[in-house]
């Protein structure tokens, strides 16, 4: 069984200071925020841009701003989202990508997200694909139902997307797969045999589906974006605290927790490269 990756999500588009009063906003507390999880455990981090009000962004002079940061504090595998926020366009959405991180988010359909539609038409995952394959960015697969396995891999047969793939399995959003260990299963062994993969348990649900990803030999992810709590009631204090207690659990089950570089050999990303701006 391959070390354990952890991704903290840092930030999201919905949480709010009024939700939670240490989420990160600024370019320098997403980057102090990138180092603190970095230095529990994280190799990953998972970044959605915020205005200096707190709203969502998907401008790309605020990415290559964070993404300098985060590059200049710590090692850690900068992956942008976009995602965005359900009423960003897709033109907004794709601006990360064009800071060429080593990573990039790519959701290949549409689901309910909440109240709202969270809309992935074919189109605009297949710029996406085309986007980051012309800047070398390794795409992960934000999959949030079992239908965009498929489309995902669809994108690899049309040679839109190069193996080895990477999947995120985001469970418990309102409105799309819930999170429980069938689901899980029944998603990975939807992959191909030799794609890796995380999960991401919304709210209630992280970290009893991050348990179970590491047992199935899976990866996790943790953060504000997933959940804000560390107990029920009780919020957690940073996002370095949720990396910490997944890490102390990997330990306890005997797996280790990948550092950002052997997190870069097991998803098949060269080796830590200067960003490009």
């Amino acid at each position: 069984m391959s070390k354990l990756i952890i991704t903290a999500a840092l930030t999201g588009a919905e949480v709010t200071r009024e939700q939670q009063k240490n989420l990160p906003i600024t370019p320098e507390e997403i980057g102090r925020a990138a180092l603190e999880a970095y230095e529990a455990g994280a190799s990953i981090v998972h970044v959605h841009a915020r205005q200096a009000d707190g709203s969502p962004t998907q401008d790309r002079e605020i990415y290559r701003e964070i993404q300098a940061i985060v590059a200049e504090k710590c090692p850690v595998i900068f992956q942008p989202s976009t995602g965005g926020a359900t009423w960003h366009s897709p033109e907004e959405r794709l601006q990360p990508v064009e800071n060429s991180p080593e990573m990039a988010t790519l959701s290949t359909g549409t689901c309910n997200f909440g109240r709202d539609i969270f809309s992935n038409p074919q189109d605009f995952y297949e710029k996406a694909a085309r986007l980051m394959l012309e800047r070398g960015v390794k795409p992960e697969f934000e999959v949030f139902e079992s239908g965009m396995v498929d489309s995902a891999l669809r994108l690899v047969r049309e040679a839109l997307v190069k193996p080895p793939l990477h999947f995120n399995f985001v469970l418990g959003v309102p409105g799309a797969m819930g999170g429980t260990v069938r689901n899980l299963s029944f998603l990975v062994d939807s992959i191909p045999k030799d794609a890796t993969w995380t999960v991401s348990g919304i709210g209630r649900n992280e970290t009893s589906l991050a348990m179970a990803a590491m047992a199935m030999g899976g990866h996790v992810r943790v953060g504000f974006e997933d959940n804000i709590y560390f107990y029920r009631g009780e919020l957690a204090k940073s996002n370095a605290q949720l990396v910490a207690r997944i890490a102390r659990i990997a330990r306890e089950l005997g797996r280790e927790v990948a550092s950002p570089d052997e997190a870069r050999e097991i998803l098949g990303l060269p080796a830590r490269r200067p960003q490009k701006t």
